[in-house]
Formats: C-alpha cells, sequence, structure tokens
C-alpha cells in the first residue's frame, strides 16, 4: 500500500499552485488597491532595458512632473509585440506603470498567455499622450502570424 503522502502529491501540488495564484493575484493590486487592471486579460510582464532617454520623463511642454506625480510620453507602439510593448513601458517608466492590460481584436475573445506570440494593432492612449501612474494602457492585439484588422 501506497503512503497517502505519495498518493495525494498531484493533489496537493494542485492546491500549491492555486494558493501560488492566489498570492500572485494579491501581489498584482496597483498602490492605490484598485486591484488588476483587467483579470480578463493576461498581463504577464518581464523587465527589460532601454535607452536612457526612454526610461527618464520627458523634457518637452505638458510632460515632465504633475506636482509629485511624475510623467512619461506614450510611445507608439503599435506594430511592436506585446510582450515587448509592455517591457518598453515597464523601462520608460522605471516600473512605475507595471501592468497592463490586452485584448484580442480579431473578435474572437481569446485570451494572450504566452504575450511573445502576440503583436500590437492598437493602444488605448495615442502615442505622444503623457502618461503617469494612474495611466490604464490597453493594448488591442492579434497573433503575430495574423493581419491586424
Amino acid at each position: 500500500m501506497q503512503d497517502s503522502a505519495k498518493r495525494w502529491t498531484p493533489v496537493r501540488y494542485c492546491l500549491g499552485m492555486a494558493a501560488l495564484a492566489m498570492i500572485l493575484t494579491a501581489c498584482r493590486n496597483d498602490p492605490s488597491g484598485a486591484g488588476p487592471t483587467d483579470t480578463a486579460t493576461a498581463t504577464t510582464t518581464a523587465t527589460a532595458t532601454a535607452s536612457t532617454a526612454a526610461g527618464s520623463p520627458a523634457d518637452s511642454p505638458g510632460t515632465g512632473t504633475a506636482g509629485d506625480r511624475p510623467q512619461w510620453t506614450m510611445p507608439e507602439l503599435r506594430g511592436a509585440g506585446l510582450q515587448a510593448a509592455q517591457d518598453r513601458i515597464q523601462a520608460l517608466t522605471g516600473d512605475a506603470i507595471f501592468f497592463t492590460s490586452s485584448h484580442d481584436v480579431s473578435g474572437r475573445g481569446r485570451h494572450q498567455i504566452l504575450d511573445r506570440d502576440w503583436q500590437v494593432c492598437s493602444q488605448n492612449v495615442a502615442a505622444g499622450t503623457p502618461i503617469g501612474v494612474g495611466t490604464k494602457i490597453d493594448f488591442g492585439v492579434v497573433k503575430t502570424s495574423e493581419q491586424c484588422p
């Protein structure tokens, strides 16, 4: 007869993974306590390097700092890979804007599980627009093998 600990290892593994998922979801909450930007879409992101100019607040009129809150200029990310777009926002803002959301613009309602398999077709914040810590950025995406609508 098998030891019950060995017999139930898959169940314990699944429970552990569920607990880890709940912890990670709680950690994804933004500092305002508002929670993740969109739980229906993948917001998996990773850090990346960028040029010094892209990593600092813009110096042009209408950007810079708004009181104590820094602002940056939204880059043009249409045509970029979803993972690269997310990395660029993180690098630009020094991770002050860490999470972005995305949605399938093909009309099929697919979820973006592996961000590197998707390309950006649209962005809800126009390029050149000032963005800050509270800005919610959403990318309209399709698979990299597909054409943007």
